[in-house]
């Protein structure tokens, strides 16, 4: 990895990758996603912190890409969604279940929004189980719509337009 890919990946992590509730989520773009950076996500190291109070569920963000309009994966969120398969079956997160949350921008109306965020978050959810085997049981898809945009700002910015992997661990 070269040092650029890793200080922008420290950065990321630092921002806020693994996510804290109050911190503004980092999406990983396709050049920036790696089976290590996913894993450091979502299995990140128990800190200090969170001694005595419960830790926000990891979460990692993607800006996975569809055809306009629709649940069709393009090309590169199918190699995206590749390495995130690798780092679901890393012995790390093997035995994690995870939501795959579906988020748009507010364009559209909202029940649009809320019907395409679903179709989005199950059509990942299929990819993954499909593709690479994953047992289905351990993905669940939900669609959020446009009510939770990182960019409050830029409403069509591409980043209100994202996959969410939520982990949850067992027991």
């Amino acid at each position: 990895m070269k040092l650029s890919s890793r200080i922008a990946l420290c950065l990321l992590v630092a921002l806020g990758v693994a996510s804290v509730a109050s911190a503004k989520d980092a999406v990983l773009a396709e050049d920036k996603v790696t089976e290590e950076a996913l894993v450091d996500a979502l299995d990140p190291p128990v800190t200090r912190a969170w001694v005595g109070r419960q830790r926000p569920p990891p979460k990692a963000s993607l800006l996975v890409t569809f055809v306009t309009s629709s649940a069709e994966l393009t090309s590169g969120a199918q190699r995206m969604l590749d390495v995130m398969a690798a780092a679901m079956k890393n012995e790390r997160l093997a035995q994690v279940r995870f939501t795959v949350e579906g988020h748009a921008d507010p364009r559209g109306g909202e029940e649009l929004n809320r019907r395409l965020s679903q179709d989005r978050a199950q059509s990942v959810r299929d990819y993954l189980v499909t593709t690479h085997g994953l047992d289905a049981a351990r993905l669940q898809a939900l669609g959020k719509g446009s009510s939770q945009p990182l960019n409050r700002q830029i409403p069509a910015a591409p980043e209100n337009r994202r996959v969410t992997f939520v982990a949850h661990k067992p027991g």
